[in-house]
């Protein structure tokens, strides 16, 4: 039996990603010719339901870096970003990331890294809500969260209620 190779081949040319929207977030490489690429006459509605923490202190919150990344492409393919309509509902591990930096700093001992997307993604339009269940579970007073992000009510309701919208719904 001949065993099978697999061969890694490195250098394959393909363009940096660019993130010109969120230079934070991960960035989004142009593939020409692909099916589904981004259009300046599509709408993209999405909530992004964040339950994960980050991996370490420094690192942005997966559900963030998604959303930004998205952010990110649409922009590199000149898709006016009023198209993009999108929602990020916070809840359980991940509402660390969005506590404002004196809280941060008093639980992790660096400055909160989400804190400038949050601020880009509000003023880009995405909606930023996390559960006032889990914050009344917690006992944690909504003043110690960064200012961009609203209490919902509940977040399962939240995420059910955009979905009812139209909202395709991405977890994290």
């Amino acid at each position: 039996m001949n065993p099978l190779v697999f061969v890694l081949v490195l250098g394959a040319g393909w363009p940096a990603a660019q993130s010109p929207a969120i230079p934070e977030a991960s960035g989004y490489v142009h593939i020409e010719g692909a099916p589904f690429t981004p259009t300046v006459h599509d709408v993209y509605k999405a909530v992004f339901d964040a339950r994960a923490g980050a991996g370490k202190p420094t690192e942005l919150l997966p559900a963030l870096d998604m959303v930004a990344s998205e952010v990110n492409a649409l922009a590199v393919e000149k898709v006016p970003l009023a198209h993009a309509q999108f929602a990020v509902v916070f809840h359980g591990d991940a509402i660390d990331g969005i506590l404002d930096d004196a809280h941060y700093k008093a639980k992790f001992g660096v400055k909160n890294p989400n804190l400038p997307v949050l601020a880009k993604l509000k003023a880009q339009g995405t909606g930023l809500y996390v559960c006032g269940q889990n914050l009344a579970a917690l006992d944690l007073d909504p003043k110690a969260l960064a200012p961009d992000v609203e209490v919902a009510s509940d977040a399962l309701l939240t995420l059910i209620a955009l979905q009812q919208e139209g909202y395709a719904l991405l977890s994290y």
